[in-house]
């Protein structure tokens, strides 16, 4: 953790030089200058550091994975235990709590989710990286959407569309008098709001712990470099760097299993209709 720390304050000073104080971190760092563009049938791409580190990322967590299932056996070594016991997590612990016995299905599904979503936002305290790809807006919202595709398609699968959207119109025990107030917000509910505030908290998490481990690095460097008695205040910026990249662990893991979870909870009305 600690070279984790010093690492991000040695990556990032430059954006605290070039002027007269300390130079406060802009979000300038999350649009990059593109490395290479192309565009698809019309449509423009650009691959930024940022696209590289989720690249990273994803090829990482799945040389675990793979590594993890490559030589399975009854006794499992420490890679295949590591894996097992993070697909049991989400197996048992979201899948069959969450949606119940006809969750199982989902189970590699949510897992796959879940692992993303952690190894991105790792990026966020690995040393020469120090951002996660959640932590610009399109990266979440990709994903909400990939999950609310798949809750209303399962919905409407398991419920038929005509009962889906009855369900998720008229909820069950509200008088008709009040459907005139309930069933609009009832509909911006599980059709906007879902998808909006899944990606939403995801990307504000991982956005607010980047940009306070990017202030307390860029001050532990300000007060060294500056030249007068600030130096004696540098090692309390340093401690609040090092203990914000701990929270910023914590942060990490839990974003990823909110989602997941809050996945998990909105298939579950997809398969079991309201009652």
């Amino acid at each position: 953790m600690t070279s984790s720390a010093s690492a991000l304050g040695s990556v990032l000073a430059a954006e605290g030089s070039g002027g007269d104080g300390f130079q406060a971190p802009t979000i300038a760092e999350f649009y990059p200058e593109p490395i290479a563009e192309f565009s698809i049938l019309g449509v423009a791409f650009e691959i930024t550091r940022i696209t590289i580190i989720s690249w990273i990322a994803t090829a990482a967590i799945l040389a675990l994975l793979v590594l993890a299932v490559r030589k399975p056996s009854i006794v499992p070594g420490k890679m295949q235990y590591l894996g097992e016991s993070g697909y049991s997590l989400i197996r048992d612990g979201i899948a069959r709590d969450v949606i119940g016995p006809k969750g199982l299905p989902f189970a590699p599904f949510l897992a796959s989710l879940f692992f993303f979503i952690l190894a991105n936002n790792a990026m966020s305290i690995v040393p020469f990286f120090q951002i996660s790809p959640n932590s610009k807006f399109a990266w979440p919202l990709v994903l909400a959407v990939i999950v609310w595709v798949m809750y209303n398609w399962v919905g409407i699968r398991e419920q038929g569309a005509g009962r889906y959207f009855k369900d998720a119109a008229v909820p069950p025990g509200v008088p008709a008098a009040a459907l005139i107030l309930v069933t609009p917000i009832e509909l911006l509910q599980v059709f906007v709001i879902r998808p909006f505030t899944l990606a939403v908290r995801l990307f504000a998490n991982m956005f607010a712990g980047h940009m306070l481990l990017v202030v307390f690095s860029l001050g532990t460097v300000y007060l060294l470099t500056v030249g007068n008695f600030s130096v004696i205040f540098s090692p309390f910026a340093f401690a609040m760097a090092l203990a914000m990249t701990f929270f910023e662990v914590l942060v990490i893991i839990l974003q990823a299993y909110v989602f997941t979870v809050l996945t998990a909870t909105y298939l579950n009305g997809a398969v079991e209709p309201a009652h």
